[in-house]
């Protein structure tokens, strides 16, 4: 593999080690640096395939979950430039989006592709930069919870924590739709990700089975769980869509 060329999550490039004691400054400031290379590359790649075909999914979901036209809330942790994710739930009417990032680049560019965040559909958003363990958030204030490629860049324990206050977050009946590593990750350092001399980057994950777990322990009810290898770097990801239970009772109301 040349220097040009990016490195998986799992790629043999990478080297494992424990978390670095700057982990969330060095993942800022390499994703400050590194923005426009990573926002070219995802967009010229498979992977918006992939999020599009699992985001569809969850609109779905959502679409039945809520017969009337009330507003739906939305949180997306790690929504980089706001593409496609970002402004595809903003396509759709009544739909607030809470949209965090840890990249102050990742932040205005996404403010620049989405100018005001406001659409002729009544959908917004409002941009938060933050790391999203830093994030205190009321409960039960979300309809749906968004994470795509972002929440493996947490240590494993971190990502523990981070379900079961998504789980907190979400309204009853409320969606999770995300990916993680599907293989065993203790922490993977890559120097120069995609090539970029201030690519420093930093994955870990529990596995499949593992997240699962995870995933049941926090009362999720998961619906879709399903491995797809990145056909532009070998790495396999956990997609899963799962839902928060709700009682017959809140289900009856909301569907009035």
């Amino acid at each position: 593999m040349s220097d040009d060329s990016p490195t998986s999550p799992t790629s043999p490039a990478g080297s494992h080690a424990k978390r670095p004691k700057d982990l969330k400054k060095r993942l800022k400031a390499s994703y400050d640096a590194i923005a426009p290379k990573y926002n070219e590359w995802t967009t010229t790649s498979d992977h918006n395939k992939t999020r599009l075909k699992y985001l569809d999914q969850l609109i779905a979901k959502l679409a039945e979950s809520h017969k009337t036209n009330r507003s739906k809330s939305i949180l997306e942790l790690g929504c980089g430039a706001g593409l496609p994710v970002t402004a595809t739930l903003l396509s759709h009417p009544n739909v607030h989006i809470t949209a965090n990032d840890l990249s102050t680049t990742q932040i205005t560019l996404a403010k620049q592709n989405l100018p005001n965040g406001n659409t002729a559909s009544g959908s917004h958003v409002t941009f938060i930069e933050s790391d999203m363990m830093s994030l205190y958030l009321p409960v039960q204030a979300f309809d749906a919870v968004v994470a795509v490629y972002s929440i493996i860049h947490l240590p494993k324990e971190e990502q523990v924590t981070l379900i079961k206050r998504i789980a907190k977050w979400l309204k009853p009946g409320g969606w999770f739709f995300a990916n993680f590593g599907a293989e065993i990750i203790e922490g993977n350092e890559d120097e120069r990700w995609l090539g970029e001399e201030k690519g420093w980057m930093f994955w870990s994950g529990w596995g499949e089975e593992r997240t699962l777990e995870v995933l049941r322990e926090a009362e999720f009810e998961v619906e879709v769980k399903e491995v797809v290898v990145d056909i532009d770097d070998g790495a396999r990801f956990l997609w899963v869509l799962a839902r928060k239970p709700v009682s017959k009772e809140e289900e009856d109301e909301d569907r009035i």
